[in-house]
């Protein structure tokens, strides 16, 4: 049987890639703007990667146990840059889906786009370290 302190260590890779990977296929939509599948792939990433950041935060606050010491330092640091990635991924997300919809795509909004899906790219990197330095310099078990 599994354990319910397992969710969130298997949940919480998922964001990281769809973000980080999202972020770098906006980049090269922005260097090759013929390739209209770039942006649209970075867009889905983008939505995807917003959701299972969400639910991973879930899982973290559902499911984890408060640590204390410096593991509760750094659980607490790890928890507040989750926090600040489900918050820039859903101001990204919402950006997104608005030039979408009020055909926007050639405004000044993408530059826009692109700062904040790279500091959600970076936000989502450094929480994910502080996640690691749980795992591995506090021994906490997966």
């Amino acid at each position: 049987m599994i354990s319910t302190s397992h969710f969130h260590p298997m949940l919480v890779h998922f964001p990281i890639a769809l973000v980080v990977f999202g972020f770098m296929f906006y980049f090269a939509s922005l260097i090759f703007k013929k390739e209209a599948a770039l942006v649209k792939t970075a867009t889905y990433l983008l939505i995807v990667g917003t959701l299972t950041a969400i639910v991973a935060l879930l899982s973290g606050i559902l499911f984890t146990s408060e640590l204390s010491g410096a593991a509760g330092e750094a659980q607490e640091t790890h928890e507040m840059f989750a926090w600040v990635t489900v918050g820039i991924l859903s101001i990204t997300s919402l950006l997104r889906l608005f030039v979408i919809n009020k055909n926007k795509s050639n405004s000044a909004l993408k530059w826009l786009e692109f700062v904040l899906y790279g500091l959600a790219a970076a936000s989502v990197s450094i929480t994910g370290f502080f996640g690691g330095s749980l795992v591995y310099n506090f021994m906490m078990p997966l």
